[in-house]
């Protein structure tokens, strides 16, 4: 009924509880971006089918994934290594395609993120909204910040409620601080290149506001301490306990990663342009000198 992918690099912590929260399926691909560690003897050992690509970026995997990969039934679940399928999910995913139209291409999906054992409900903004059940054939992924979003889309998307649980935090606060420091380069490019309509902060569709909000409130000066006013005070983030104080503080740091990295990287792009604008100044002289006066 429903083919899933799960997206790999050295994730023999994870990816045991993923694989074993998807007892209701009977077809499973890991594709591996070549890890060193156990992943792959994991995944042979619960049954799933391995296939090996190298990652550049979560939009171009995916696509690869649904090009090349054999997939038995027509529609396609994506989850991480450190994501969950819950028993009420796998019934509210297998309802919605049971009910699907044949307009409809897929399915915004949202999760649970977990931390020390509680659910950052309030903290985390739930809910947040990926495309990550999709009709083969119907849709493609295109690059967004860290991740990806949906390109191409034949058909309409919905929505389903019920949340998968997502355990960000699984390597610990090392492991998240070191790949978000990756992930803030990458997103002030794209809050640079790629900005949505100012209108789009007023959407009712979490997937369409969303990113608009990311590209137009980090313009704003002091957006790194409104985040973290916004999620721990006006969000109610206090009432998760210490957890939630962690993940406020932390989600300030992240966007002043991202407002100090859009500096960089706009000092960066004046600079070019000007030794760009004195080159073709110094060439233009050299290729017409002056004529000497008779």
């Amino acid at each position: 009924m429903i083919s899933v992918i799960i997206l790999t690099k050295n994730e023999e912590t994870d990816l045991p509880a993923c694989l074993n929260s998807l007892t209701w399926t009977d077809d499973i691909h890991v594709l591996d971006s070549f890890s060193t560690d156990k992943t792959c003897e994991i995944a042979t050992q619960h049954g799933a089918k391995i296939s090996m690509n190298a990652f550049e970026s979560f939009g171009k995997q995916r696509n690869f994934a649904l090009e090349n990969i054999v997939l038995k039934h027509n529609w396609v679940l994506f989850l991480d290594a450190d994501e969950v399928s819950t028993p009420a999910f796998a019934n509210a995913i297998k309802l919605a395609i049971n009910n699907a139209d044949e307009e409809t291409a897929g399915f915004y999906c949202c999760w649970k993120m977990m931390l020390e054992g509680i659910w950052l409900k309030r903290s985390d903004n739930f809910p947040k909204w990926q495309l990550r059940l999709l009709r083969k054939g119907r849709v493609t992924f295109k690059d967004f910040g860290h991740g990806q979003k949906e390109d191409q889309v034949i058909g309409n998307v919905l929505y389903i409620k019920e949340p998968y649980t997502h355990f960000g935090f699984s390597k610990g606060w090392s492991h998240w601080i070191e790949r978000h420091n990756r992930y803030s380069s990458l997103e002030a490019i794209a809050r640079l290149d790629i900005c949505p309509p100012f209108k789009n902060i007023f959407s009712k569709h979490g997937s369409t506001r969303n990113p608009a909000l990311k590209s137009w409130m980090v313009k704003v000066p002091g957006w790194p301490l409104l985040r973290f006013i916004y999620t721990y005070i006006f969000s109610l983030g206090f009432t998760e306990g210490l957890p939630g104080l962690i993940y406020a503080i932390n989600l300030s740091f992240y966007e002043h990663m991202i407002m100090i990295k859009t500096r960089e990287v706009l000092s960066q792009r004046h600079k070019t342009s000007k030794d760009i604008g004195q080159n073709s100044i110094a060439i233009s002289k050299q290729e017409s000198p002056e004529l000497e006066l008779i």
